[in-house]
């Protein structure tokens, strides 16, 4: 069967790629296998150079590789850029700091000497999305391959150039060739890769049904993994905001990569007194932010990655308007060529709609109104998901308190939308999935944490 890579602007087909038969998937995996046993024995001051020119490869390229971004999957032009530039930052930080994360940790028992020990436990099979192919993909190989395991890709099936231009970074970076793979594969040969004895561990970015999938055959064959998973994000606005602040925030958060982000801004959770200035303001920006070709570095949001999430999308709303939800802006599908939704949003959401319990994957914004803090934090957590949050005060203890006791979610950010960064660590709570990924907590979740005492 073929993979098709198809642009969203248009509709086009741009290229197609023949899927990786079995006898492929099976060769690949011993290659793999078989570069662990030398990769893990490569000193790490080496995997740190050749991580390091990793970041070298990612800025020579980053033009090409931003182009392989937009046209596959509909990013516009200038955060794909930006989205390359992460992918070498992340590179970076674990070329610099992941030798000290990999030391042994001194641990004082009663034995002459004793400590924590951290070993790589193999061929880590992961699973992408196409949302942010490059930086999903990094942001996972960077701290593994730093750590002395090796991987598999399965990316997703609509971007296979981007999956394909990964792999081709780390072999122009000097990494031997079958330390980074890409499989060429569609979903149906996922859980027999992962029952593999050769396959140490596997991690999935995606949707909640996905990783509980994936986490069900992890488990009957004992094999560890890490899921990040759905979100549908809120963020708080209490009665001190700054509201022009806060909405400039709340807007980037909701149409970055056209809403289309697992920590993506989605339930906008106001306080009643400030709930119209805030809706007024929000409304207005989200109604002028462009939409148009995703190539065109004037335009604000390209399209939707594939036409049947904007059905979907559609759905959603439509759902929610029918259930008593304004509609106070957007919600259309255009009458033009390509995946396109403009940003849109609702208003006096409530429980019991789409736009409340879902998560909407794209444009959306949600607007829900609260009687107070207590109110506005009961409505945060009344949610399956728990991956980001925010909240919006000038009073800077308060928002402290209210992200680090108060609300369920993996990650939580005061005055700011919510986005990952390789120094914190990252990842959600609930049906957000477990684990995490970044800072030196992402580069232990695949290691032997070896206990050693000696007497």
């Amino acid at each position: 069967m073929l993979l098709k890579s198809i642009n969203p602007a248009n509709g086009e087909i741009i290229r197609e790629y023949e899927e990786f038969h079995w006898d492929d998937v099976a060769e690949t995996i011993e290659a793999n296998y078989l570069a662990f046993h030398s990769w893990k024995k490569t000193p790490i001051s080496e995997r740190a150079k050749l991580l390091r020119k990793a970041t070298e490869v990612l800025r020579d390229k980053k033009e090409g590789l931003a182009f392989n971004i937009t046209v596959e999957m509909g990013k516009n032009i200038k955060e794909s850029r930006a989205e390359v530039e992460k992918c070498a930052l992340v590179c970076e930080y674990y070329s610099d700091n992941g030798s000290k994360f990999l030391e042994r940790e001194i641990i004082e028992t009663d034995a002459t000497e004793s400590y924590a020990s951290l070993q790589p436990l193999g061929p880590v099979l992961a699973i992408m999305p196409w949302n942010f192919p490059l930086w999903q993909v990094f942001r996972f190989a960077a701290p593994a391959l730093m750590a002395g395991n090796v991987g598999l890709l399965k990316h997703a099936s609509n971007v296979p150039a981007c999956a394909l231009a990964i792999e081709e970074v780390f072999v122009e970076a000097g990494f031997p060739k079958d330390v980074f793979r890409t499989l060429l594969i569609r979903s149906n040969k996922v859980e027999r890769i992962i029952a593999d004895k050769r396959i140490k561990a596997v991690t999935l970015t995606g949707s909640t049904p996905a990783g509980k999938e994936v986490a069900a055959t992890a488990g009957k064959h004992l094999k560890k993994c890490v899921l990040e998973l759905g979100g549908s994000d809120p963020y708080i606005i209490l009665e001190d905001a700054d509201i022009e602040k806060a909405v400039d925030a709340c807007v980037a958060g909701r149409v970055l990569n056209a809403g289309q982000s697992c920590i993506g801004a989605k339930r906008f959770i106001i306080v009643e007194s400030v709930y119209d200035a805030f809706t007024e303001l929000f409304v207005d920006k989200m109604r002028n932010i462009s939409l148009g070709d995703p190539i065109d570095e004037n335009k604000q949001m390209g399209p939707l990655a594939r036409f049947n999430l904007r059905e979907d999308l559609h759905m959603q709303v439509e759902n929610s308007i029918n259930k008593g939800a304004k509609l106070l802006t957007g919600g259309y599908i255009p009458q033009r060529d390509g995946a396109f939704y403009p940003a849109t949003v609702l208003g006096d959401v409530q429980a019991g709609m789409a736009a409340y319990h879902e998560e909407l994957f794209g444009p959306v914004a949600s607007l829900i109104k609260a009687k107070d803090e207590a109110d506005a934090i009961r409505i945060a957590n009344d949610s399956i998901f728990g991956l980001g949050a925010a909240v919006f005060t000038q009073d800077v203890s308060r928002g402290k308190r209210i992200a680090e006791e108060e609300m369920d979610a993996g990650c939580c950010f005061v005055n700011d939308f919510v986005r990952s960064d390789p120094r914190l660590p990252f990842g959600g709570v609930k049906e957000s999935g477990f684990g995490r990924e970044l800072s030196h907590y992402g580069m232990k979740e695949f290691m032997n944490i070896k206990g050693i005492w000696i007497k």
